[in-house]
């Protein structure tokens, strides 16, 4: 999800070093030529420590294309130019990509697949299917993962992405009216056809989790994991650990937050779209200001380790275990730039406790999710009769 986008309303406060980066990057674009955003490289150039995701390797660190036209947090961005934003992670040793069918609807898909054409054979890309969509495109509120309507969501994913295989197929949300068991035996059986080559869950409950590994392995679980979130360190760590399931971790900066360019005064409603985060509890006015000791400690440790808050809040992610790979997301090369330099910040263990200690001083005020949304994670399927 993307997480680095500008609000509007109050000014933001405290951009610090993240912006003083954005305009050395800017101004240090000015002076190289204009290229097409078509002229890419024909295989990654960057180098890029890479991480197993059960027996799928890819980049240590992977690029979410939600909001690049979906118009969660932003209106959606120019093709071109989100063309080129790809390419640049590409360019940086980026081989993990992230997409859904629902993004948009289908808009996303088609432009992560036009973006990548010129890479399939080297990178991945992991998109989604459980989401009811009706025939003019727009999302029913429902989930859908009847077999049959998981076959046609791969078919028409496939010709959006351009590919002659989806790399990693996640059930985006479990359908309470589906046996898991079903859902993992039309992956299955998909797989065998070529048509995708692993299988993965978003927010699974850890039953059904356990339920879908058994009837086809799971490659990846897609969860909210961020210092603002560490639900998944209760039971589910433990439990990926144990069947080598990876974890990709969407919102690893907090929808933005863990950034530090947000302030106690920042507000999210713009004009001609609607920004996420206006609905989200976390970012309430009351729990905004709560909240803000959190940054203050990722600021301290930036200027420690000569990094930005939002590399300290990723490198910190990074040391949690080595299957873990966050998909922060952004509209902004900068930005990206400044995340793949999580890269270069390190934790001794003496530092990692250090740093766990303050954290556990500090409480995280508002639920993570909109009751209507939360209530779909860690939902466990209907048995199969």
């Amino acid at each position: 999800m993307s997480e680095q986008n500008n609000v509007s309303g109050a000014p933001i406060e405290s951009v610090g070093r993240r912006q003083f980066m954005a305009v050395g990057l800017v101004m240090a674009m000015a002076t190289m030529p204009i290229a097409s955003a078509q002229a890419a490289p024909s295989r990654p150039q960057g180098r890029m420590p890479k991480r197993k995701l059960g027996t799928l390797e890819v980049s240590a660190i992977g690029l979410g294309c939600m909001t690049m036209n979906g118009g969660q947090y932003n209106p959606p961005k120019d093709t071109q130019e989100m063309i080129a934003l790809i390419h640049q992670a590409v360019e940086r040793g980026v081989t993990y990509f992230d997409t859904a069918e629902v993004y948009g609807p289908f808009v996303n898909e088609e432009l992560v697949g036009k973006a990548l054409a010129p890479f399939k054979d080297d990178v991945v890309i992991g998109t989604k299917f459980g989401f009811d969509i009706d025939a003019n495109g727009r999302r029913t509120g429902a989930l859908n993962s009847r077999p049959e309507h998981i076959r046609q969501v791969v078919d028409d994913s496939l010709k959006r992405l351009n590919v002659e295989a989806i790399d990693l197929l996640y059930q985006h949300r479990v359908d309470p009216k589906v046996p898991i068991e079903d859902v993992a035996g039309t992956v299955k059986d998909l797989i065998a056809r070529g048509k995708v080559r692993h299988f993965g869950l978003s927010e699974p409950g850890m039953k059904t989790l356990r339920r879908a590994h058994a009837v086809q392995p799971v490659t990846a679980v897609q969860n909210e994991y961020s210092l603002l979130w560490r639900g998944p360190e209760r039971d589910e760590l433990s439990i990926f650990e144990e069947l080598g399931v990876g974890l990709v971790s969407w919102s690893p900066l907090g929808l933005g937050f863990l950034t530090g360019k947000l302030g106690p005064n920042s507000r999210f409603d713009g004009p001609g779209y609607t920004d996420y985060r206006s609905f989200n509890p976390r970012f309430t006015a009351e729990n905004l200001k709560a909240n803000m000791p959190l940054v203050d400690m990722l600021r301290s440790w930036a200027k420690r380790k000569e990094a930005t808050p939002a590399q300290v809040a990723l490198a910190w992610l990074l040391a949690q275990r080595p299957w873990i790979v966050p998909i922060p997301g952004t509209t902004n090369p900068a930005h990206l730039d400044e995340d793949l330099g999580a890269l270069s910040v390190h934790f001794t263990p003496t530092e990692l406790h250090e740093f766990n200690t303050a954290f556990a001083s500090i409480t995280v005020h508002g639920e993570r999710l909109r009751k209507e949304l939360l209530v779909m994670s860690g939902q466990e399927a209907p048995t199969k009769e």
